[in-house]
């Protein structure tokens, strides 16, 4: 039996826990390295590796592109095992908005239990530093790490970023197999899409499909306090498969595959690569990852928002528009309040660039550096203004 997901998941409201199943995929199976087996001394079965070319056309063998690409990437890709011991409740989707992803309801936890989660990573570097979602690894300091041909290793976690939900491993080895990194920002709808990873437990599962959309916001996500701009994808992704590769027609990873809506099917969503690699820089550097932070709250302006801020006794100012993205509390000794910003304001631009929402202003933010001036053109009472604000450190107990 399989463990439930939506029940014992770390961090329930994306991919990482699938439970183990009963069957499992052949450890000794290898499609990029197709082995044979011989016995021993002691007459067990153990694999003889032979030498073989990386495409077997030359064979009459029919190998498409999607092929090609698994048998590039796939010796690179690899299962995530952690446990941890977790308190009563503190497994309960009921209080976590990441669980309402899936739609399940909390349930009761034991007053102590053991949860266990089953992941995909894969390998970036031929020293072992690889790359996963945070909600894979969350909460624990080591885990297992299992390459495509058996092989395992202790994996130590690096570093761990809630806010892109990316997170960095480390295992100590060397001549690894790598992938290969694309481009997620010249991607364009309906290209090719192809997901590795260990759905549910089944081990080097890979499905297809296409780009179907990009800059996803996190609040069309689900998960409005991430700081992604995802990629949208219907390649098959399921409880397991999160922290696996998405990769382009030429087997390049263009993204990390880490979401899916509990009130669709065929949806999946996926960091983009460039997000995950600068984060990753970061953890392995750090280990942690520092966000530009201003210390505004915002939302964006319509008919509607505007009639109900009006009539609202909890505001102290008038709103006059109903487009833009109006500052309606402003973070006591934060950054915003430092340079003059006020509730009431309407940001109109952002270091030179038109925002039409709050997630427009969220992603210029987060493209900014801490401690330098950042130019926001603002609208107070229909008076043009130019204030510019030096982001901070985005503090954990914050929320922007």
């Amino acid at each position: 039996m399989g463990l439930s997901f939506g029940k014992l998941g770390f961090s329930l409201g994306l991919l990482a826990l699938g439970g183990t199943l009963g069957m499992m995929a052949n450890r000794y199976t290898d499609s990029s390295s197709p082995q044979i087996f011989a016995p021993d001394s002691q007459s067990r079965l153990v694999p003889a590796t032979m030498k073989s070319p990386l495409v077997k056309a030359a064979a009459g063998e029919n190998i498409n592109f999607i092929a090609l690409a698994v048998q590039k990437v796939g010796p690179a890709v690899v299962r995530i095992d952690s446990t941890k011991e977790v308190a009563d409740g503190a497994g309960s989707d009921e209080n976590n908005p990441l669980g309402r992803l899936f739609g399940k309801g909390g349930m009761p936890m034991p007053k102590e239990h053991l949860e266990r989660g089953t992941g995909s990573g894969f390998i970036i570097s031929e020293d072992g530093r690889l790359l996963t979602n945070a909600h894979v690894v969350d909460g624990v300091e080591s885990v297992k790490v299992t390459l495509k041909n058996g092989q395992t290793y202790k994996g130590k976690v690096i570093g761990v970023d809630r806010m892109t939900d990316v997170a960095v491993v480390k295992i100590e080895a060397s001549n690894l197999p790598t992938v290969n990194v694309g481009r997620a920002e010249d991607l364009i709808p309906g290209e090719w899409a192809i997901a590795i990873g260990n759905p549910l437990g089944l081990d080097n599962t890979v499905t297809v499909g296409i780009i179907s959309a990009l800059g996803r916001t996190s609040s069309e996500v689900g998960v409005p306090e991430k700081r992604v701009r995802f990629i949208q994808t219907d390649a098959a992704i399921n409880p397991g498969n999160s922290g696996g590769p998405l990769l382009n027609a030429k087997g390049e990873v263009i993204g990390i595959n880490t979401a899916i809506r509990a009130d669709a099917q065929g949806l999946g969503f996926a960091i983009p690569i460039e997000t995950a690699q600068r984060i990753a820089d970061q953890l392995f550097t750090k280990g942690k990852a520092d966000h530009p932070y201003l210390g505004i709250h915002m939302v964006t302006l319509t008919d509607d928002l505007k009639q109900q801020l009006n009539e609202s006794k909890e505001t102290n100012f008038q709103v006059k528009r109903s487009d833009g993205v109006l500052i309606i509390r402003v973070v006591k000794d934060s950054p915003a309040q430092r340079a003059g910003l006020k509730p009431g304001d309407v940001i109109e631009t952002v270091a030179g660039k038109l925002v039409k929402s709050a997630s427009d202003v969220q992603e210029q933010v987060e493209g900014s550096s801490i401690g330098q001036g950042l130019e926001l053109e603002i609208d107070r009472d229909g008076d043009k203004q130019l204030v510019t604000v030096k982001p901070g450190v985005f503090p954990a107990s914050a929320s922007e």
